[in-house]
């Protein structure tokens, strides 16, 4: 039977090489794309090759787009294995933590701590539902306190937060199974990332690292290219 993945905010950059990558191992893919149109234009070279990638609308600041997805879900496959949560937003280069604009900072948490959140307690009951319960929290090292400095205040502290809900996730969630884990892909060549960075399928290797971990992998942890980096 198919592994049946959720990944948020996928309809572009290392959210869409994630869908790609699990496609190719046989994974059903559900892509959560805020613009449903530009979810679906995205997929067509790979619908075409015969991946099994199901496009369908999804934003993660909307408590009623993620119910619906979540009945969807439940009617269509009746569980949910691999719940990647990748949508984030605002890397604020331009900012500083003591002249931060609060309203931007509110609006990166929505999406990049608060977004995460939301799904997790929607689709934490189908991932119950699963022999292979994974969620994989795509961070930053960005959110690493002990490399942290100056910059980009609500991008960090909001990666910061999602890594703490991983470790309460993690333990929460360790007697039934399920695997919790941060995942930095690095910096990688896409529209938020900018030029010059790591090519995307590299970055999203380690995602697809999480997301199949064999029942006795690690959980709770923070990791780039499956190795182990400081909180």
């Amino acid at each position: 039977m198919s592994i049946i993945a959720i990944v948020t905010g996928a309809n572009r950059g290392i959210g869409l090489e994630v869908c790609h990558q699990l496609a190719q191992q046989g994974v059903t893919v559900v892509l959560g794309s805020r613009d449903l149109a530009k979810g679906q234009q995205a997929v067509q070279p790979y619908i075409q090759q015969g991946l099994l990638i199901d496009v369908q609308q999804l934003d993660v600041t909307d408590n009623q787009s993620i119910e619906r997805l979540r009945q969807y879900i439940d009617i269509t496959y009746h569980r949910v294995d691999v719940l990647v949560n990748n949508a984030a937003i605002l890397y604020d280069t331009w900012q500083h933590a003591v002249d931060a604009d609060l309203q931007v900072v509110k609006q990166a948490l929505d999406t990049n701590i608060f977004g995460a959140w939301r799904m997790c307690q929607a689709f934490i009951p189908l991932l119950h539902k699963s022999s292979h319960g994974r969620i994989v929290n795509v961070s930053s090292e960005a959110g690493s306190l002990t490399t942290m400095g100056e910059g980009t205040p609500a991008y960090n502290v909001s990666k910061t937060a999602l890594n703490a809900l991983t470790r309460m996730l993690s333990a929460e969630l360790h007697s039934a199974g399920i695997l919790v884990n941060s995942i930095c892909p690095g910096w990688v060549a896409t529209e938020m990332g900018g030029a010059g960075g790591r090519p995307v399928q590299e970055g999203a290797a380690g995602i697809i690292w999480a997301a199949l971990l064999p029942d006795d992998g690690p959980t709770g942890g923070f990791f780039r290219d499956g190795k182990p980096l400081a909180w």
